[in-house]
């Protein structure tokens, strides 16, 4: 794998692993993620540096086996150009649904515990 694209995907993780962050040590409810907007804000600014990211590694290997890949570029544009019309319902179910499987695919991409 190029240097450029593992770059990329260390990216994704660091992302990933920062929404993980957020939520380290509380029970995940929709409700406080609901009512905190400097965590939304965080978490949509880490789901558009990934949709960044993931557009990139794309653009240099198209093959590349990450599930839902040009989904998660999708959601990356959503965020940005959609601002307006983004329910919090979306985001959680990026943060519940889709964030963990992103990260384990990546993190064995990169070669799992090496790069933790």
């Amino acid at each position: 794998m190029e240097d450029e694209i593992k770059k990329y995907l260390q990216d994704i993780l660091s992302a990933t692993d920062e929404i993980t962050m957020f939520f380290e040590g509380k029970e995940m409810r929709f409700a406080e993620f609901e009512t905190n907007m400097m965590l939304r804000r965080a978490v949509e600014r880490n789901i558009e540096i990934i949709g960044e990211a993931m557009n990139r590694v794309l653009k240099a290997d198209p093959s590349i086996a990450i599930t839902n890949a040009r989904k998660i570029v999708d959601a990356r544009n959503y965020i940005i150009h959609g601002y307006d019309r983004l329910s919090t319902d979306i985001l959680w179910s990026i943060v519940v649904n889709h964030i963990p499987l992103l990260r384990s695919e990546v993190f064995g991409m990169l070669g799992g515990a090496q790069n933790q």
